[in-house]
């Protein structure tokens, strides 16, 4: 009895564990379908095709220069607008890097990843805005290419660190650190775990099966992407930190009690010194008058 009662109370255990385990996994996906699903879903019915105006430029420059580098004459200029290397000087590379954004890579398909940029600006833009989707976008693909150019400095060696000065030659193209930054800022913003998985753990499988220099550069936009969704929201507790001055005592003036404001009237005439000749006639008939009754009562 004992042992069939242990046995039956395990069970239960394992039920409730189970139960609660499916409970908390379909918690977690809904809330995950409507923050990266449902609210910019309504965001786009409410701004219409406007909020996606971002993601269909940056498409579209991406075909464009994509269509531009299939000539000759085209892919030089495009290389030399949009072409970013290690070994080129550092003023050179961060003046193309803007526009190495919309340079597709040669190692990558370009029909393939237009789907996964459009997707990622159209969700960043809904959710994040247009500026703060830009910067994101500039901010994690210079943290890569920095990053890189540290490691070809370095050298091969430092425990796996450092590049062999080979890939400075390399061309460092293409949206796919954007694309990365922006998917993982929004699964660390909109606490997305299967969204976080897709993109993090993906470019952590690609660093390991393939070590190149683009899988190591994604695996650096996700770390800096990681690092500013954690710091999204923390300026109020990031001030807090700061020491703050003491404010200064300043005297201001007392505030004048409400006083009510006389009526004007109508100034009365200056007196002068001789009266008017008005009032001498009227002395005088007043006089006249006196010296009449006397005469009469005598």
């Amino acid at each position: 009895m004992s042992a069939d009662g242990s046995t039956a109370g395990r069970a239960d255990q394992v039920r409730a564990l189970l139960a609660r385990l499916a409970r908390f996994t379909w918690r977690t996906l809904r809330g995950e379908w409507h923050a990266v699903v449902v609210d910019p879903g309504r965001l786009l019915a409410r701004r219409g095709p406007s909020g996606l105006l971002l993601a269909f430029v940056a498409a579209f420059a991406v075909i464009f220069c994509h269509d531009v580098a299939q000539h000759p004459t085209g892919a030089l200029w495009v290389e030399r607008l949009g072409g970013v290397k290690a070994d080129l000087p550092l003023w050179l590379a961060l003046l193309r890097t803007p526009v190495s954004l919309y340079v597709p890579a040669l190692d990558l398909p370009v029909w393939g990843g237009i789907t996964q940029l459009f997707l990622a600006f159209a969700l960043a833009e809904l959710t994040l805005g247009r500026a703060r989707t830009l910067a994101l976008a500039y901010g994690t693909t210079l943290a890569g290419t920095l990053t890189a150019r540290l490691m070809i400095a370095l050298g091969p060696g430092w425990w796996g660190f450092g590049l062999p000065p080979e890939c400075g030659k390399v061309l460092d193209t293409g949206p796919s650190a954007a694309v990365v930054g922006l998917f993982t800022y929004l699964a660390v913003v909109r606490r997305a775990p299967v969204l976080f998985t897709l993109t993090g753990g993906s470019m952590v499988w690609e660093s390991v099966a393939v070590p190149n220099l683009a899988g190591r550069e994604h695996l650096v936009a996700v770390v800096a992407s990681i690092v500013l969704g954690l710091l999204h929201g923390r300026r109020e507790r990031l001030r807090s930190f700061v020491p703050s001055r003491p404010a200064t005592r300043t005297t201001e003036p007392a505030a004048a009690e409400a006083v009510p404001v006389p009526v004007p009237t109508r100034p009365d005439r200056p007196r002068s010194a001789h009266p008017a000749p008005e009032a001498v006639l009227t002395a005088l008939e007043r006089q006249a008058g006196g010296v009449h009754v006397r005469t009469t009562s005598m």
